[in-house]
C-alpha cells in the first residue's frame, strides 16, 4: 500500500500563496489525504490528492493529470438525467458555481443552466465559513457528480462543521428535496454510531444515498456501514487511449469489512460477516489513476487543476450514475442499494486486488462475485439501477 500522509495546512498555504511547485519534487510523488484525521464525534473528508514529496498538492495549469469527464462517462455510463443530486459536506465554498463552470467548460460540457446549481446552508439560513481543505472535497464531489450526469441539478448542502450532529442535520435537509445524496466523509466505526440515523432514514425513504467506504485500507467506516446506504469502495482503473477499460482492480487503500455494530440487511447474503458488510459497489479511487479536479480556492491561478483520488471520488461518481438513470424513487419498498444485489449482472465484476489481510479473505480481497473491497462490482455503461426505468 502507498504511504499516505495528511496534507498539512502549511502545504496547502504554499499553494495558496503561489509557492507550491506544480511539478514533483525530487524523491517522487505521494498521495495524501486532504483533511486531518478524525476526532471523537466528527468525520474526516475522504479526498486524496497527488502531491510532491514535500507535501504540496501538485497543481497544473490545465487538466493534464487525471481522467476527464468524458473518460469517466465512457467507463461508467452516466448521461443526461433529471435527478436532483445533493452533495453533503462540511463548511461552505467561496465560489463553487464559478469553479464548477470552469470544470465543465474545460471538459467540453455545456454551461450550467439557470438554477442548475445552488449552495445552501444546512439550517437554511446563513452559510457557514469556508475551509480550504474541505473546499477541495466540495469541488471534487460536485465535479464528479456533474461529470457523470451533466444535466442533473446539483445542490451543495453545507454543514456547519464536520461533527456528526451537523452532518446529520445537512443530510436531513438534503432529504427534503433530493433524489440522490452523496457523502464523501466518514470515520472508523465507533460505539454509539447507531444513534446517527439520518443517512439510513433517507435511504429507507427511497433516496439513493452514496457514502465513501474509507481510504486507509481494510476496516469499516461510518456512515458507510449504515444499513441501507450504498457503500462505495475504490478501484484502480486503467483505460486505453480510446477510453476503454483495460482493467479494474480493488484499490489497496479502500475501506471494506464487517461492521462492528450494524445488523445485516436482508438483501446481503455473504456468509462470512454476521452484520452489515462494506462495500456494495466501487469506482475509481486510486489517485495514481485518479481524476482531474478544478479548485481555485487555493488561490493559485497558474495551477488550479489537481489529480484526486479516494473514495470521495468514487462516491459522487456512483451518485452521478444514479442521477443519470433516475426515473422514480423505486416504489417497491426496497432501498435503492438492494438492486445492486438483485441486478449485479449489470456491473463490471472486479476480480483482483486487495486492501489488506483478513479472514475470511473475501472481506479484503476482490474475487469473482461479491467481495468487500468492490462489492458487487463497478458501474458499466449498460446501467446501474438507481430507480425504476420506464
Amino acid at each position: 500500500m502507498r504511504r499516505i500522509l495528511p496534507v498539512t495546512i502549511a502545504a496547502l498555504m504554499l499553494v495558496a500563496i503561489g509557492l507550491g511547485a506544480p511539478a514533483a519534487a525530487s524523491g517522487g510523488e505521494q498521495d495524501q489525504p486532504v483533511c486531518p484525521t478524525t476526532t471523537s464525534g466528527s468525520a474526516s473528508c475522504g479526498s486524496v490528492v497527488m502531491s510532491t514529496a514535500a507535501g504540496v498538492p501538485l497543481g497544473s495549469a490545465t487538466p493534464s493529470r487525471g481522467y476527464s469527464a468524458a473518460q469517466l462517462r465512457q467507463a461508467y455510463g452516466g448521461g443526461n438525467g433529471r435527478a436532483t443530486i445533493a452533495i453533503v459536506s462540511a463548511y461552505a465554498h467561496p465560489h463553487p458555481e464559478a469553479d464548477l463552470a470552469a470544470y465543465r467548460a474545460a471538459m467540453g460540457m455545456a454551461p450550467l443552466a439557470p438554477g442548475q446549481f445552488t449552495q445552501v446552508a444546512a439550517d437554511g439560513e446563513t452559510l457557514p465559513p469556508s475551509d480550504m481543505r474541505w473546499g477541495f472535497e466540495e469541488m471534487n464531489d460536485l465535479e464528479m457528480a456533474t461529470a457523470l450526469c451533466p444535466s442533473c441539478r446539483l445542490v451543495y448542502v453545507a454543514a456547519a462543521s464536520p461533527s456528526w450532529a451537523d452532518l446529520s442535520d445537512a443530510v436531513r435537509t438534503a432529504a427534503e428535496f433530493a433524489d440522490v445524496i452523496s457523502n464523501s466523509y466518514g470515520s472508523p466505526e465507533f460505539p454509539g454510531e447507531q444513534r446517527y440515523t439520518a443517512w439510513d432514514d433517507a435511504a429507507r425513504a427511497g433516496i439513493a444515498v452514496t457514502v465513501a467506504a474509507g481510504d486507509f485500507g481494510y476496516g469499516t467506516w461510518f456512515p458507510a456501514a449504515s444499513r441501507n446506504v450504498t457503500a462505495v469502495g475504490g478501484t484502480t482503473l486503467q483505460l486505453d487511449a480510446a477510453g476503454n477499460r483495460i482493467a479494474e482492480s480493488a484499490w489497496a487503500a479502500t475501506g471494506s469489512g464487517c461492521s462492528q455494530f450494524i445488523r445485516k440487511p436482508s438483501w446481503q447474503h455473504d456468509a462470512g460477516c454476521p452484520r452489515r458488510t462494506v462495500a456494495d459497489i466501487a469506482a475509481v479511487a486510486d489517485p495514481a489513476t485518479g481524476v482531474a479536479v478544478y479548485d481555485s480556492f487555493v488561490n493559485n491561478p497558474a495551477a488550479p487543476w489537481f489529480e484526486f483520488g479516494g473514495t470521495s471520488v468514487s462516491a459522487p461518481i456512483v451518485a452521478g450514475v444514479y442521477g443519470a438513470q433516475w426515473q422514480s424513487h423505486g416504489q417497491d419498498g426496497r432501498p435503492v442499494v438492494a438492486r445492486l444485489y438483485s441486478d449485479a449482472a449489470h456491473l463490471f465484476d472486479v476480480t483482483s486486488g486487495s486492501n489488506g489481510t483478513c479472514d475470511p479473505a473475501y472481506l479484503c480481497t476482490a474475487g469473482v462475485g461479491y467481495d468487500g473491497p468492490s462489492g458487487n462490482g463497478a458501474p458499466m455503461p449498460a446501467r446501474v439501477d438507481g430507480g425504476r426505468q420506464h
